[in-house]
């Protein structure tokens, strides 16, 4: 990761002698647990009063450690952490860490080196910063057999970055518990060659491989974070990064099972249905027919939430975000990276007492096979669960499979009486319009959130119409 100029290159080729990785057999997965590259960094932002924006930026990053990562996503993390810095009164650690970060090797899927970033970054705190290598690839070779070129200007030795400018990493390992300093940028004075690809090869190097077995693989089994996301202040930055957020999670939730382990609090999809984690373990609700679970991206802030919903709906509010590879990010259609995301509940459309199940009759029964149709039906469906919820109490009638909002949290009917589980801080219960079918869902989300969605329906009147 570098800003380059003529005079400045960088290559992975090395003299036999000093080229520090063993022999290895490619087709080897190469990965380490992302979240650990950069838990110093959030840390650090929590401390320097960065609140909520702080674990979003961590969560994207993370991700940008994996094989199927493109060249500069790592690098434009890495601009997202350090711009925040500057909003933190150009938070000195917070700068470091960041240029610790974009130096940290990146998964390899085959274990061969991973190609650089051919983008300056967008802050000068990063020029002359690249991405060590693993130990264990080969430094001979990309990822995606593209050979190293020869340069006037050879990285010496392969796989080194001027935080360790000794060489190579050991497999899995986090830079920031090797060092404390990012060390001397490339293309200042005393340091080492800057990074640059083989001029031979720049247009096979400069595109990221297409995506292998081995690195959907990677996607899915290395470890990332909790349920939020987001790069950037704006509406623009956040929703990129909510989209990635919410495919993380979906790619996670595959994995998942009735046995896998969890914490009072969280919810996730397991098995395609809802799940709650009671007593250390999930509980899970099956979604209504043609609905799967799944994790979605806020609209209006950064963050995710996690409901029942059919799977265009979600495709779709995913791709709105800009970002691409479907429900995971791998190009799937069933949720498969990160933890499962800590309280933020949601659930299939509600059918509470009598005004409910009719709202709900009303947006499904909608005549009209266009889009702009049943936009506003949902809108306005949405709306009229919003106001039966305001009624309802944990004493009122409910039949099983039934969900609702009681009292700000997301209730599930359990032997006939709603059991209520508080939404995260800041976040409240509310019915919102599908987007891609008739139809809502029920969800823990903020309420800007859940104004912006029904007001883009067309419906007026806010959460609830009136």
């Amino acid at each position: 990761m570098v800003q380059f100029t003529d005079a400045l290159f960088v290559a992975l080729l090395a003299i036999a002698s000093s080229v520090q990785a063993a022999p290895v057999a490619l087709n080897k997965r190469i990965q380490q647990t992302t979240i650990d590259a950069v838990t110093p960094w959030e840390n650090a932002c929590d401390a320097a009063g960065g609140g909520l924006q702080c674990n979003p930026i961590a969560v994207t990053a993370a991700s940008t450690l994996l094989a199927a990562a493109g060249n500069c996503d790592q690098q434009n993390s890495a601009d997202a952490m350090v711009t925040l810095a500057k909003t933190l009164n150009n938070n000195a650690q917070m700068i470091t860490l960041a240029q610790i970060f974009a130096q940290q090797p990146r998964n390899s899927p085959t274990s061969q080196a991973v190609q650089y970033c051919e983008t300056a970054p967008q802050n000068a705190e990063l020029n002359g910063f690249f991405q060590c290598q693993f130990e264990g690839s080969d430094q001979t070779t990309f990822v995606g057999g593209v050979a190293v070129g020869v340069l006037t200007t050879p990285l010496n030795p392969a796989g080194s970055c001027p935080a360790n400018p000794t060489g190579p990493i050991a497999n899995g390992v986090q830079l920031n518990t090797l060092v404390t300093s990012p060390g001397t940028p490339s293309g200042s004075s005393g340091a080492a060659a800057a990074a640059a690809p083989p001029p031979a090869a720049s247009s096979s190097v400069a595109a990221a491989p297409a995506a292998s077995s081995a690195a959907a693989a990677d996607n899915s089994a290395a470890t990332g974070a909790a349920a939020t996301s987001s790069s950037s202040t704006s509406a623009s930055g956040f929703a990129l990064a909510n989209g990635q957020a919410a495919q993380a999670l979906n790619a996670q939730f595959a994995t998942l099972t009735t046995s896998s382990s969890c914490t009072a609090g969280q919810d996730a999809c397991v098995n395609g249905g809802f799940a709650q984690c009671v007593n250390g373990a999930f509980v899970v609700t099956q979604c209504a027919g043609g609905e799967v679970c799944a994790a979605l991206p806020l609209v209006n802030s950064p963050g995710t939430s996690v409901t029942c919903t059919t799977t265009a709906d979600a495709d779709s509010r995913i791709a709105a975000t800009g970002a691409t590879g479907g429900l995971t990010g791998d190009g799937s259609t069933t949720a498969a990276s990160a933890p499962a995301a800590p309280a933020v509940a949601s659930s299939p459309a509600a059918a509470a007492p009598a005004a409910t199940a009719a709202a709900n009759n009303s947006a499904a029964a909608s005549t009209s096979t266009s889009t702009s149709s049943f936009a506003l039906s949902n809108g306005q469906a949405a709306q009229a669960l919003n106001a039966q919820f305001a009624t309802l109490t944990t004493s009122s009638s409910c039949t099983a499979g039934q969900d609702a909002c009681v009292n700000g949290g997301f209730a599930q009917c359990v032997n006939g009486a709603f059991v209520v589980t508080q939404c995260a801080g800041g976040e409240v219960c509310a019915a919102l319009p599908l987007v891609n079918s008739p139809g809502t869902s029920v969800t823990c989300t903020t309420t800007a959130d859940a104004d912006s969605r029904i007001a883009a329906t067309g419906a007026t009147g806010g959460l609830t119409g009136a």
